[in-house]
């Protein structure tokens, strides 16, 4: 059995008509799920304001211009805010060829297809241009800045759930108003999460950290470069052998230890067991996999056989359609092509 999912690429530099669209798009299914333990469970539109404007001042003007795009409903408006939004659970692998020259940020987003936006976005928004695969309409799963620093995120294996903000914002803030790993990593340990993730950030300077953040918990920055579904020992034991989040853990571990490897080899593992996942019936099979340079503000989406390029010095809209062959477990051969190399246009990858 089959699925597939529509990728889209979108240039707009301030929120817009293409916003609009992403908007129209999605946003049904995204108020049923805001909306699905009531709708009493979530904040009000006083409360979510407030807490952005306490802990991400800086976005208010972008916040404000997207509720009024929206329409200036209650319920899109605190959709929108993203604070205590219902709980949700990935899988997800991501890691850093630490090359000084030719760093590299590489991971698998292992999610539902029925669940992902598959937007990627060009924008400018705050005056830094940003690259980023988009969630909830304005989140970042994973991107990159014009200043040369790279985010990812990854489910931190935990079910506590708590005050905080999704996530997908928070990286967008990263994005927009952070240059260095050091200025992500202080919005990070700063800004409170509803759930547990573990974000690897690296930047033009080839700096690496990982923080694994936590809705209970301090957040713990370590110089590590490889996250999977847990934060140091495993909490959640029945989600990391779901997931195989130990396995995928030791297998880039040791990868990144092979005096062999090379930046080629390292990417195209992401196409291979055990990272790369076809259970897309239970929820976490992988839906793209995707590498970002700083240093040169180059990246890519990639799949087994097809590889879309793009860069902040040429960025195309143009559309994807990905088939997923659907299974419980399981992994795809990388295809012949080479997913490394000079960025040009998503009909020529």
């Amino acid at each position: 059995m089959t699925t597939r999912l529509r990728f889209h690429s979108v240039r707009e530099d301030r929120p817009g008509h293409k916003w609009v669209s992403l908007f129209e798009r999605h946003w049904r299914a995204y108020e049923k799920w805001f909306l699905c333990e009531g709708d009493q469970a979530r904040p009000s539109f006083l409360e979510t304001r407030r807490k952005l404007r306490e802990y991400m001042p800086e976005l208010m003007g972008t916040f404000e211009r997207l509720v009024e795009l929206a329409g200036g409903g209650d319920t899109a408006a605190r959709f929108l805010g993203h604070y205590r939004p219902p709980p949700y659970i990935a899988g997800c692998s991501q890691a850093v060829w630490p090359d000084p020259r030719r760093p590299v940020l590489v991971r698998n987003y292992d999610y539902s297809p029925d669940l992902c936006e598959g937007t990627l976005t060009m924008t400018c928004w705050n005056g830094r241009r940003v690259i980023a695969m988009g969630d909830c309409l304005w989140g970042a799963l994973d991107g990159m800045n014009d200043a040369g620093l790279a985010v990812s995120l990854a489910f931190g294996g935990r079910r506590a759930v708590g005050d905080g903000f999704g996530m997908p914002l928070i990286l967008r803030y990263v994005l927009e108003f952070c240059e260095s790993v050091d200025e992500g990593v202080r919005a990070l340990e700063r800004i409170p999460s509803h759930m547990s993730y573990n974000v690897t950030l690296l930047d033009a300077a080839g700096r690496i950290r990982t923080v694994f953040i936590a809705p209970d918990r301090a957040p713990v920055t370590r110089s590590l470069p490889v996250a999977t579904n847990h934060q140091g020992r495993v909490e959640w034991h029945k989600h990391a052998e779901a997931t195989n989040s130990l396995e995928r853990e030791s297998f880039l571990i040791s990868r990144l230890a092979d005096s062999e490897e090379t930046d080629h080899g390292f990417v195209r593992s992401f196409l291979s067991d055990p990272l790369y996942s076809t259970a897309y019936r239970r929820g976490f099979g992988t839906l793209y996999s995707s590498w970002y340079r700083p240093k040169t503000g180059q990246m890519a989406l990639f799949w087994p056989g097809a590889t879309w390029r793009q860069s902040f010095a040429d960025f195309r809209e143009s559309t994807r359609v990905i088939h997923y062959l659907q299974s419980d477990h399981g992994y795809a051969e990388p295809g012949p092509d080479a997913l490394l190399g000079t960025p040009r246009s998503a009909d020529q990858a």
